[in-house]
């Protein structure tokens, strides 16, 4: 089955299933009966289904399915939640501080969980562009080595020209740059902006210098290219490991507070929303 046929019919399946709660809550509605207690159960089931997704990728070992088919389940459902939440909520933004906070934190969830998405599908082919893929647990070994080489040419630029032009320079525009990760928003936005500045500022000295000088120049211009690609990887992984630190404790947390709300309901409304 292609990848647009397997959306087609997930797209398919997700309709017919929001139709069919769309059509039981209208029933229970029109019953009289607690249509928001049908639909927050619904809601709270396909949660909990979305939370295990979560347990289902810390055990690989267990055979629970393909790890392909419970990506595109959770990415659907998630979908469904949100139909269901505006459902649960009679399309409305609910009243109460207890009510608000939960609205709150599943909008949050939800953005949270489409910013994911769109940064799995789009960053992994990203990365593949600016060279060869580095172990995200190696970055920091790589980032200390292009630190100490290039340190290792400017203590060796002294020696051998008798000048410290090179040296200057790297105090005064590399030093901070090899130092620690930089520039992450441009990373983030394609640019390349920082980089270039870097480069001609390395060209206007290669007018001045000897021969020997304008030869550790370039050699300094490759191991600038090459930090920018080490924090171009750096920050694009950041971002892919760290928006689960954000997602996973919105859904614990919805997942809590959905349990006092529904406490509440029934203590209060005896189950009617």
């Amino acid at each position: 089955m292609t990848f647009s046929t397997r959306r087609l019919l997930g797209i398919l399946i997700l309709i017919a299933i929001s139709c069919f709660i769309w059509v039981a809550d209208s029933v229970s509605f029109v019953a009289l009966q607690s249509s928001q207690f049908f639909t927050g159960w619904v809601l709270a089931c396909v949660m909990i289904a979305l939370a295990f997704y979560n347990v289902r990728k810390k055990l690989p070992f267990i055979p629970l399915g393909r790890a392909a088919a419970w990506t595109q389940f959770h990415i659907y459902a998630g979908y469904f939640t949100i139909f269901l939440f505006l459902l649960h909520t009679r399309w409305r933004f609910p009243e109460g501080a207890l009510e608000v906070t939960l609205a709150l934190l599943f909008w949050c969830l939800v953005v949270s969980g489409i910013v994911g998405l769109i940064i799995s599908r789009v960053f992994p082919f990203r990365l593949t562009t600016r060279g060869e893929g580095i172990l995200y647990e190696r970055i920091p070994a790589f980032r200390k080595q292009l630190r100490d080489e290039m340190e290792a040419l400017v203590v060796r630029s002294a020696a051998e020209t008798n000048s410290r032009t090179i040296s200057d320079f790297y105090m005064s525009q590399l030093a901070t740059y090899f130092a620690k990760p930089r520039h992450a928003f441009y990373h983030l936005a394609q640019s390349e902006r920082p980089l270039k500045n870097i480069l001609e500022k390395i060209q206007i000295y290669q007018r001045y210098a000897n021969a020997k000088e304008q030869e550790m120049l370039h050699e300094i211009e490759e191991l600038v290219t090459l930090k920018n690609n080490l924090d171009y990887q750096f920050t694009l992984q950041t971002v892919l490991k760290g928006w689960l630190f954000i997602h996973i404790p919105l859904t614990y947390s919805l997942l809590i507070l959905g349990v006092l709300h529904a406490v509440l309901a029934y203590e209060f409304y005896g189950g009617i929303g």
